[in-house]
């Protein structure tokens, strides 16, 4: 309870609603009414999609050049993207539009009701300096919780929210601004730079030792990079038709969300941990028409990290991928590594995947630290030209591996239709001895020109039907 008084006073008002125990209670989990689902597999599909509606908005638009923006891209319009928002919301919601030409802002907090509409030939560049983003807010880094710099465009507890448009969202982040911040010369970081490596070791301590979120303080000095577009415990959420170019860090991060549709963004983002959109503890998300260019996962569905997700204890469920384009990557559709308050109801077909920077089509991460169930992941009738590694991979020994106490489960997993030209394995599926990895089905796929075959340990339960791998029925 100490604590508990203590997180309350430290964030003020709204602090209610700002608590873990809140968003549980009130926002994220609300309970099922009617009888439970007796549909399973694919046959769920109909009931998520019916129940994934994109927020409308009153017909009033809200000009942000009324309200003192400039374009140019050197005037700072913080303010007054600020009060156009405020102006939206005081007269009951509607449309902040950006029009033609180029804005310079730094961080955009959305409010109820409002859709933040960037016109064709409109670009918003956020400031590449890192003060513009503080006083910091609730977010989480890497699915753990803290108080840190801003997301360029961030809404907490909010309903009916929206980014839409046909313009261009620059986080002007590169090897000058914000990519050094990750340590690695890659990205720009030279001997002697800070970086974020100690800020990041300390507050994984923290989520260890229990330490309470408004405690964990981080901002200037830290070198934490922001996200670009976190929603946070946010119900019915749109991101439609932007492009967004030169994130600092994952692009769209819904994160406790309800009832998110992602749709005709384009990413084109190769910066570090450039994931183009990572649900986190998220129910009810629809990914459509989009295409990933990315520096790291163009999808890696999150529920939270180690004692952190466990804390919160709240899952992703019920993720819907489909017509998206995949080209660089590390993994197509991801689920984990931060991935401790479990997984199930993925369903990613009619996706088209292709390039020799694409590490994996379908990837479940995890290890013993971070635990979690993750089940009922389902691809299907999807076309890969070529990957690096592997068309399935499950693999138990990432990062720690085997050292820590929390067993992960993986069980349920379809892969059917799928046809790929190139990859080093067909299947990647590494479990533990005491944790196997169980119930997968590879069927009616062709593989071809797959370098090294398949890689199946601690497996119970591998269906190959119908599959071929260069040409022979799959073993």
């Amino acid at each position: 309870m100490t604590h508990r008084r203590e997180f309350l006073r430290t964030l003020g008002a709204g602090a209610v609603l700002a608590s873990p125990l809140a968003s549980l209670a009130c926002r994220v989990t609300p309970g099922r009414t009617g009888p439970p689902s007796r549909a399973r597999g694919w046959e769920l599909v109909p009931e998520i999609l019916a129940r994934i509606v994109p927020p409308k908005f009153p017909d009033r638009d809200f000009d942000i050049t009324k309200y003192g923006a400039v374009p140019g891209g050197s005037s700072d319009c913080t303010e007054a993207i600020r009060r156009a928002i405020d102006a939206c919301s005081a007269a009951g919601g509607g449309r902040v539009v950006v029009p033609e030409g180029k804005f310079l802002t730094g961080p955009i907090h959305l409010r109820s009701n409002v859709n933040l509409h960037v016109v064709h030939g409109a670009t918003l560049a956020f400031s590449q300096d890192p003060r513009h983003y503080l006083p910091a807010v609730l977010t989480r880094f890497e699915s753990t919780e803290l108080m840190n710099y801003s997301p360029f465009i961030y809404a907490l507890d909010q309903t009916n929210i929206a980014i839409t448009g046909d313009g261009t969202l620059d986080g002007q982040a590169g090897p000058e601004h914000w990519w050094p911040w990750k340590g690695s010369a890659e990205f720009g970081a030279k001997p002697g730079m800070p970086n974020y490596n100690a800020s990041r070791q300390r507050l994984l301590a923290m989520a260890e030792q229990g330490v309470p979120v408004a405690e964990r303080r981080f901002g200037e000095g830290d070198y934490f990079r922001p996200n670009f577009i976190q929603p946070y415990r946010c119900k019915n959420v749109l991101i439609k038709n932007v492009t967004i170019v030169n994130s600092p860090m994952w692009e769209i991060n819904p994160v406790l969300c309800q009832n998110v549709t992602v749709s005709g963004v384009t990413i084109k983002s190769h910066g570090p941990n450039n994931d183009g959109c990572d649900p986190d503890s998220c129910r009810d998300v629809l990914i459509d028409n989009c295409v990933f260019d990315t520096g790291d996962d163009c999808i890696a569905i999150k529920s939270g990290r180690n004692a952190d997700g466990r804390r919160i204890n709240v899952p992703s469920e019920n993720i819907i991928v489909r017509n998206c384009e995949m080209r660089d990557g590390h993994g197509g559709v991801t689920v984990g590594s931060e991935i401790s308050g479990g997984c199930w109801n993925v369903f990613a077909y009619d996706c088209r995947m292709d390039s020799p920077l694409l590490d994996r089509a379908l990837r479940l991460k995890n290890n013993a630290m971070r635990g979690g169930v993750l089940h009922d992941i389902y691809m299907r009738d999807v076309k890969i030209g070529q990957v690096v590694d592997a068309i399935l991979s499950i693999d138990f020994y990432y990062e720690e591996g085997d050292k820590g106490p929390f067993t992960p489960i993986a069980r349920d997993v379809a892969v059917d239709r799928v046809t790929s030209k190139k990859s080093t394995y067909g299947v990647y599926l590494r479990g533990f001895p005491n944790a196997p990895i169980e119930n997968i089905r590879v069927t009616n796929c062709r593989f071809e020109n797959v370098a090294k075959g398949n890689v199946v340990e601690h497996v119970r339960g591998l269906d190959l039907t119908g599959t071929t791998i260069n040409g022979v029925p799959a073993k």
